[in-house]
């Protein structure tokens, strides 16, 4: 006796399935982390729509394409943007975009943040 599997591919946004040809899976980065989602043809092109704005308005960053592993990324445990206003209100001069300097973050909480 043979057994067949069938893996079908289900939208992650409506729930149905996606028929062959009529949809995809999606690889995205926020945050650095790394997202994966299943959707039809029409829920690509949506997701493409709501992003094109901030593709438009961000720069590429060459050779640091990368993936990264669940197991390797971690979540930040403080706001980037609360500890770049109190830098800024302490005169220290952090990049408004991109990675704050641990000893920053170091200081901000050490005043109590």
């Amino acid at each position: 006796m043979a057994t067949k599997m069938i893996t079908e591919l289900v939208s992650d946004i409506s729930g149905k399935p996606i028929e062959r040809g009529k949809g995809r899976s999606v690889d995205f980065s926020y945050e650095g982390v790394l997202y994966r989602v299943d959707l039809t043809n029409e829920e690509v092109a949506d997701f493409e729509n709501a992003l094109r704005p901030y593709l438009q308005a961000g720069r590429t960053i060459e050779g640091q394409r990368r993936r990264t592993h669940a197991s390797s990324t971690k979540k930040r445990d403080f706001d980037p943007a609360a500890v770049r206003a109190w830098a800024a209100g302490q005169g220290i001069e952090v990049s408004p975009r991109g990675r704050i300097k641990a000893e920053v973050v170091e200081r901000y909480r050490a005043a109590g943040n």
